[in-house]
C-alpha cells in the first residue's frame, strides 16, 4: 500500500527548539518562493514588517534551514542579501532516511503485524526520547511538552490554543511514510502515545490521522475529555456530533 501526493512536507528534524507560528510562516512562504529572494520582497508576500522578516530570516540562516547570498551589484551601495530555503536533504537528519526505509520494508514484509509491531517500536522510542523527564500535573503543559518533542524531530506542528488539535506539515520520514504508511505512521502514534503518558500525569487520549489532508497530517490530543477536564461524550469535539 503506497499513499499519493498528500499529507506532510519533507522535515528537517535539525532544530532543537520548535519554530514559533510566524517565524514557520515566514520559512513556509520562502519554501514558495522559485529562487532567492530579498527581504523586502518576502515582507509583500507574508504581509509583515520588513524588518520583522529580516529578524526571522537571520534566525532561519544561524538555524540552517535558510541560506543568505548578496546580490548581483547594481549601482551604488551595497547589495542586499537575498534569501533561499535550504531543501531538507541538506539536514543531517535525512541520512536516517534511507535507514527507516530499510526497516519499515522489513516489518511490513516479516512481521505477522505490522501496526502492532509499528506501534511498539514507536512506544520504545517514546520511551527513550522523554527518560529522566518528570511528567506535568497540568495536561495543557504535557501536550505542549510533547508538541515541543515533535517539533524537535522535525514535525513542525500547528496546534490550537488548547494544544488539542495539531497539524503536522512536516514529517522527517514522508517519503518511507506513503510507502509503508502503516509502519511509519504507527510508529510515530506510538511516539506520541508513549511519550505524552511519560509526559502527563492524567491519562490523554490520542488519535493520529496519517496523511488527513493536502499538506499535513493531523494530531488530536486529549481527545476524551472538555476543556474543563471533564469526559467528552463520545470523545468528540464540543459541537460535534458523536
Amino acid at each position: 500500500m503506497t499513499v499519493e501526493n498528500s499529507g506532510p512536507f519533507p522535515g528537517s528534524g535539525a532544530r532543537r527548539v520548535p519554530l514559533s507560528r510566524q517565524r514557520a510562516a515566514v520559512l513556509q512562504y520562502l519554501r514558495g518562493q522559485s529562487g532567492p529572494v530579498t527581504a523586502t520582497a518576502l515582507a509583500q508576500v507574508c504581509a509583515l514588517h520588513v524588518n520583522t522578516v529580516r529578524e526571522h530570516l537571520d534566525a532561519l540562516v544561524e538555524d540552517g534551514l535558510a541560506a543568505r547570498e548578496r546580490s548581483a551589484p547594481a549601482g551604488r551601495g551595497r547589495p542586499a542579501w537575498r534569501y533561499r530555503a535550504r531543501p531538507p536533504q541538506e539536514s543531517p537528519a535525512r541520512q536516517y532516511a534511507g535507514l527507516a526505509a530499510v526497516l519499515a520494508a522489513r516489518i511490513a514484509r516479516t512481521s505477522a503485524d505490522p501496526r502492532a509491531d509499528a506501534l511498539a517500536a514507536g512506544e520504545d522510542w517514546g520511551h527513550v526520547l522523554t527518560t529522566g523527564q518528570e511528567p506535568s500535573a497540568d495536561p495543557r503543559q504535557a501536550r505542549g511538552r510533547l508538541l515541543d518533542l515533535l517539533g524537535e524531530i522535525g514535525f513542525a506542528p500547528e496546534a490550537d490554543a488548547q494544544a488539542r488539535r495539531v497539524r503536522l506539515p512536516r514529517c522527517p520520514f514522508v517519503e518511507t511514510a506513503r510507502e509503508h504508511p502503516g509502519v511509519v505512521c504507527g510508529v510515530h502514534e506510538g511516539l506520541a502515545r508513549a511519550a505524552l503518558a511519560a509526559l502527563s500525569e492524567n491519562p490523554q487520549e490520542i488519535e493520529l490521522l496519517p496523511f488527513a489532508e493536502p499538506g499535513a497530517c493531523r494530531l488530536h490530543l486529549d481527545t476524551g475529555t472538555e476543556a474543563g477536564g471533564r469526559p467528552r461524550p463520545g470523545g468528540g469535539e464540543p459541537g460535534e456530533a458523536s
